[in-house]
Order: structure tokens, then sequence, then C-alpha cells
């Protein structure tokens, strides 16, 4: 963090909470950015009921939320246009080297592995936007854990902000209050400073329903000193700071250091019907399917899956050598458009109380909506995230925005794993990769081995999604799903991926890749997904648990014939397009991921990862 300028006040009125009260390590740290962003007044968040109601009830005075009558304290914001995403471009991580950050990429290519920002340029940054940028606001001071309060997989931050729309959201995604401020202690926090970079006595800034400040949004990550800073934007992906930018970037960057892993997963329970359950971490872009993987309904009869998480996974080693996973979250902050009834019955009964709904369309009758929900009854109507009258018949008419969401408790969702806030964890036995992949790629396979696994991560491919500010639906390199949350060289990344299995007595998880997407020739999916998913997830199992059930082929081991379980399946599915290899499609993956790998990542790629693609090439002009 830059110095604090000496010209700032010093005395702020403290509203709520008592600052002589915090730890002395906590207090200074919150004085300093008090003196630098000159607030009114200071809150210091204790996550009650009592403290909540006030904080909503005040976002429905201001106008940027509104209460939804058809549900039990459920509230809707809608963001400023320009503010509806997480913003990639203007994400950036400083360190003294830019090797640190990010692989040098070959010359005359523009990196995509991250963004690096110099502590001088981040100092002039920082001395552009805060100075002021909180006059005539509050500053609340949010203390937080990621994981249950005292695992020893937790880890604790401290947030100040200006929005106290993301002091609603982080008491939903996050476990806060007075208590994280006894766990911390004297140790060490992460420090996260957030402002929508909008001062009130600025121009338009008091009549904005949705302060932002899109044309200085920056989120910088400073991991050599456990440090956050946000500006510009409230939305949630920029602003909740305890979510990507704490526990993926961050808490990447901790877990290289301290010898584990915090990866964009799922975490999910899955019981066969002899009772015998197993954990599974999973890997998919954002808007891929990860939250109705952790929360399937699985058509198999007999089967039960239960949620731990639905988007970010913390594993580390324990006594006897497995890999055990927390859900850092405390809530779900899923995509709405296309969650429904039919695809994520157990998404919808967790959103009907206590939730914040972002971007999405509102009902007449006092609900939301969005696409791919079930219609409204006759008569109601439904406005647009951007208030117009919505037209059903306007094909370039978006009820929601694509990237609209829920934010709601995961304590809520019916199907929550009985070891969900487990302190030790649950032990993985299963790590699985996946994304869109319309054409080429199988429904599932499983790695050789370890550092097989690895190059699977690595090579991941998927669509664009609305999760972020790219568009349209070209494939992309997205490996591990954690291109946009990197916390340090991606090579370096790799390295310490590799070194797990030099763990001593490590038992670790096999691992696999999925694609729920691929499409027929003739159009149209190939996989009915959903529940059906069960199916994939049972041979996944049995593959555990080294049943023979599997054939070699060159990209990894599928499933022999008639060892997935399609008794029952409703709709015709053509196995042999399902799991076709295209020679043709396999070369051209092969030159794409040499292409990414010696451009992106070049001198910084380690050698094992290079012989594995070397090999694949080699099996694949077998084909």
């Amino acid at each position: 963090m830059p110095p604090v300028p000496a010209q700032t006040q010093t005395s702020v009125r403290t509203l709520h909470g008592d600052l002589d009260k915090l730890q002395p390590r906590v207090r200074t740290w919150v004085e300093q950015q008090a003196r630098i962003c000159q607030p009114d007044n200071i809150h210091i968040c204790d996550g009650t009921t009592e403290e909540n109601t006030i904080i909503l009830n005040m976002l429905e005075a201001q106008k940027v939320i509104k209460k939804l009558p058809k549900y039990d304290n459920c509230w809707l914001a809608n963001t400023d246009p320009k503010d509806v995403a997480r913003v990639e471009s203007k994400t950036v991580i400083c360190t003294e080297n830019e090797r640190d950050t990010i692989p040098k990429p070959a010359e005359g290519v523009k990196g995509q592995l991250g963004h690096w920002i110099s502590p001088k340029d981040m100092e002039i940054a920082f001395e552009e936007r805060f100075p002021g940028c909180m006059r005539g606001r509050t500053m609340y001071v949010i203390p937080y854990s990621m994981g249950p309060v005292g695992s020893p997989l937790a880890k604790y931050g401290v947030q100040v902000t200006d929005s106290a729309y993301v002091v609603a959201s982080m008491r939903i995604m996050t476990r806060m209050g007075a208590n994280v401020l006894d766990a911390i202690g004297e140790d060490e926090f992460v420090k996260c400073l957030h402002s929508v970079g909008a001062p009130i006595p600025d121009s338009e800034n008091g009549t904005k329903k949705w302060p932002c400040n899109p044309k200085k949004v920056m989120i910088a990550h400073i991991p050599d000193k456990r440090e956050i800073i946000s500006f510009g934007s409230g939305y949630g992906g920029n602003s909740l700071l305890g979510k990507k930018c704490f526990a993926l970037r961050i808490a990447s960057r901790i877990g290289r250091d301290e010898g584990w892993l915090a990866e964009h997963m799922l975490i999910l329970g899955i019981t066969n019907p002899q009772g015998e359950k197993k954990y599974i971490a999973a890997a998919f872009p954002s808007a891929c399917g990860k939250t109705n993987l952790a929360m399937m309904q699985p058509t198999l009869p007999g089967w039960k899956v239960e949620c731990v998480g639905d988007d970010i996974a913390w594993m580390r080693f324990d006594d006897e050598g497995r890999l055990r996973a927390i859900n850092p979250e405390n809530g779900f902050f899923g995509v709405a458009p296309g969650t429904s009834m039919d695809t994520n019955p157990n998404a919808m009964r967790t959103i009907h109380s206590n939730t914040v709904f972002t971007n999405v369309a509102e009902t007449s009758d006092g609900g939301v909506w969005w696409e791919g929900m079930e219609k409204p009854q006759e008569g109601v109507e439904i406005t647009t995230w951007l208030g117009k009258k919505y037209d059903p018949t306007d094909k370039n008419m978006k009820a929601a925005h694509p990237n609209s969401r829920f934010c709601a408790p995961a304590a809520q969702c019916p199907i929550m794993d009985p070891a969900w806030e487990s302190p030790e964890g649950v032990p993985i036995d299963a790590i699985v990769f996946g994304g869109r992949r319309p054409k080429g790629v199988p429904l599932v396979y499983e790695a050789f081995n370890w550092t097989h696994g690895v190059f699977i991560g690595a090579a991941m491919r998927s669509e664009a999604t609305a999760a972020a500010e790219h568009k349209g639906k070209s494939i992309m390199h997205d490996p591990f799903a954690m291109r946009p949350f990197f916390g340090y060289n991606f090579g370096q990344y790799l390295t310490h991926w590799l070194s797990m299995q030099n763990h001593p007595g490590a038992k670790l998880p096999k691992v696999f890749h999925v694609n729920w997407f691929r499409k027929a020739e003739k159009g149209g999916f190939l996989w009915p997904g959903f529940g059906e998913n069960s199916r994939v997830l049972d041979w996944i199992c049995r593959r555990v648990d080294n049943e023979d059930c599997a054939r070699e082929s060159p990209i990894g081991h599928i499933p022999s014939e008639g060892s997935l379980n399609l008794e029952g399946l409703k709709e015709e599915v053509d196995m042999q397009e399902l799991f076709s290899l295209p020679r043709d499609f396999w070369t051209q993956e092969v030159k794409e991921i040499e292409k990414y790998f010696r451009q992106q990542v070049s001198e910084d790629l380690p050698n094992e990862i290079a012989n594995e693609l070397q090999k694949l090439g080699e099996r694949v002009q077998k084909l």
C-alpha cells in the first residue's frame, strides 16, 4: 500500500462499533485507510441480524435495492449498465518482478495469463484514485473469515468499503462478525480496501442509485503484503473481495507458500445405493454448470449428491497424505439465467429467502425472472433489468443481464453436505476438469496419472462466458478454469501442482475431464446433461475404486463399451459420436495447445508438461 498522505484528515465519527476495541494491528490499518479515503463516518460491522436489517432498509430507502414481496427477505439490485461483470483487463497483480506474476510470453505476443503492475505504477494509480474517495460516505469495516472460524484451513480478512450493498452481500458470502476479530488476534490478516470511487460532494454522485466509476476501475492485488485494493466497481466479482480476489488470487499465492491449493472448483459428496460416499472437486469456467453439478439431483435411482461448495475449494494434505478440501465461502453467488426447476431445482429452493438478486428482471407480482426460468403466470408482467417492459417477441431484448446473479446463504440449500462446515475439510477422491467444447472432446476420460492430470488441467479450453467482459462464443484457453484468477506465474503454478505427488505418503485423487456440451454434426447436444450427469459420476466413482470399466485411448482412459449405466435414460444417445476421437480435431487440438504453451508460458513451462504434450501428439498420430 502506498504511504499515507500527510495532509488528510485524522478524526472520523464512528457510527457503530468501537475503534478502541479493535486489535491494535487492525485498528492501525483501518485508521490509515480512513485518513486516506476521508469518509464522513466509520461503521464497524458485527454481522448481526439487527445490523443486517438496518443496512437493507437503508439501501431500500436510498433506492439501491428493492424489496421483493413475493419472497421472504429477498431484494433486487440493478447496477449501472457499465458495471455488470468482472473486468479482467483492469485486474492487476503487483510484484517487484513481472516474472513473479506472469510468464514471459514469446516475442511479439500479448500475454493472457494475468496483468502485472509495477510497485511504482501501483503507487501512482493509488494516488490518482483513493485520496478523498469516500467523502460524504460511510466507511464500513468488515471482519470476515474464509472458511469455518477456527478451522486450520481458514484464513481471515478485513475489508473496508463505502458500499452498503457490499456489506449486505459479504454477510451472505463470508462468515462475518466480531468473532472473526477474536480469531485474528495478533495474527496477520488479508487487508482489503474497496471504494466505489464516487465521493458524494463531486458532481452527480449523491443522486446516483448505483455509484461507480467505470473509467477508473482497478482491482489490484499485492500478494507479498497480502493486500487487495479495488476501486470504481460495485459489482460482486470486483467488490466482494473475499471471493475471487482473496479466495483465489491471494489464496493461490498463500497456498504455494504454505504447500496447499486454492482452486476454482466446486466440491460435492456423492453416495451410491450401497451407502458408499466419495467427494469430488471439479473445475469449470464460470457459467459452465458448476452450480448445477454441485446441486445435482441424480436421475440414477438410489444415488444422492450433496453440496459442499459450488465455486471455490481450498485443499490441503492431512496427516494421512489425503487432500482435504473446504469451501471457504458461506454463500452462493450464482449465475441466474438458465437456472430453473428443470436445470437446478435445489438452487431454486435455496433462493426464496434471504437472497440478494442483481440485474435480474422483476415481475409485477413482486418476484424475479430470467431467461430459462419457468414463465410467470398469465397476466404477470416482466420489467427488464434496465427498467423496460419485457417484450418476448423482441429477440434482441434480454429480460435479465446474461451475468445476473443470486447471492444466497449456502446453509439454505436443501442438499448441503453434513460435513460442509467441517473444520478439517472433506477427503477428495477425484478431481474433474471440464468446459464447453461443442466438438471433438468426449463426455468423460481419465488421466493416466497425476502428471498427465496436471497436463489436462493446463490444456483446458472452453467457450467464452458472460462472467467477464468477453463477447461471443470463441474457444478460449482457460487452464484449470483459473486463467483470470492466478495469483502468481502460471508456470510456477504448474510446478506447484506437480509437486503434490512428492508429498510424503501422498494419496492423490484420480483426475478426469468431462464435457457435457458436445454437439452432434446435425446440431443439438449429444448428451442430456443435468441430472443425467450422475451416470458419469457413477463411472468416475467406479474408476476411483479401480473397477475394470475403462479402455485406453490416445487422450486417456475412456469408458469401455457398456460400462456407462444408461438404464432408464429417456432419450436416445449416440454413444459412438459422443466418444469419437476425430484425428483431424485432435491433431489441431495438439497444435493449439502447443502454440498456447509456446506463446504464453514459454520458458516457464515445466518439462513434465511439455513431455505430456509431446506424448499426446505421438498417440494422436496413431488414431
